[in-house]
């Protein structure tokens, strides 16, 4: 066992292959990485839950007493993803065994915690040096969660990956894409996804219609139906080439 475990510490992407896995190469390459801070822009279905389950995984086996915590809009969906992370523990012979276990809440016997959390901003504090943060459709919480959820990271140089489609123009996930900062962007489209085929996608298309299918396979940021004026001319409105008439 403990062979095996240098073995994945000296290569996190042999996790995958351990629990049955043939991986994307750009989901190797993000677990071999290990970025600090990750935005994971992709597909229905192109695989971002799946590396990030590994790597929520790979934290609690490979740093005893490590704090992983995964949250989500809804308590449904981050237990799903939970139920993820436990369904590839159990594929690991040589794991330490659960201790605790609940639809939220995965404790091992090497002291580490999996602990999934509904996404607000009420619900996540109180938590504090997390080892591994991951927002799971992070278009779609609050947008005060990241400034709830960034002081846990303060004392441990814990990892915070954010992964989703798009929800339109709006939201951190979406300035924080676009912005100019050290974040980590990676993006999957259906049609990079090899296991999406072509005859589905047009299927999808019929059946979504444009703008839909462009976000939710094409990963376009869009603006909603409902906005007087789109994003663009907000944008435009705003100029840094004027001095403000006040400090």
């Amino acid at each position: 066992m403990m062979a095996r475990d240098l073995a994945r510490a000296l290569d996190p992407t042999l996790i995958g292959a351990d629990v049955g896995l043939t991986l994307d190469p750009w989901q190797a390459k993000l677990l071999w990485d290990q970025p600090q801070r990750t935005l994971l822009l992709c597909s229905r279905q192109a695989g971002k839950t799946t590396v990030s389950a590994l790597m929520a995984l790979s934290t609690a086996l490979m740093m005893a007493g490590a704090l992983v915590i995964v949250v989500s809009p809804s308590q449904r969906q981050s237990a799903e993803m939970l139920r993820t992370i436990r369904q590839y523990h159990a594929a690991l012979a040589d794991a330490p065994a659960l201790n605790t276990e609940s639809v939220l809440k995965a404790e091992l016997a090497n002291g580490s915690r999996i602990l999934a959390l509904p996404g607000t901003e009420r619900t996540i504090r109180g938590y504090a040096a997390a080892n591994l943060i991951v927002i799971d459709e992070a278009a779609r919480v609050d947008d005060e969660l990241l400034a709830a959820v960034r002081p846990m990271l303060a004392t441990s140089n814990g990892k915070l990956i954010a992964l989703s489609t798009p929800a339109g123009k709006r939201g951190w996930f979406f300035e924080t894409w676009t912005g100019l900062n050290d974040w980590t962007r990676i993006k999957v489209a259906a049609s990079d996804c090899p296991r999406i085929s072509q005859a589905f996608l047009d299927e999808e298309l019929r059946e979504l219609g444009t703008m839909r299918f462009s976000e939710e396979y094409g990963l376009e940021f869009r603006d909603s139906e409902e906005a007087v004026f789109s994003h663009a001319v907000i944008a435009n409105a705003f100029t840094h080439d004027v001095t403000p008439l006040w400090a």
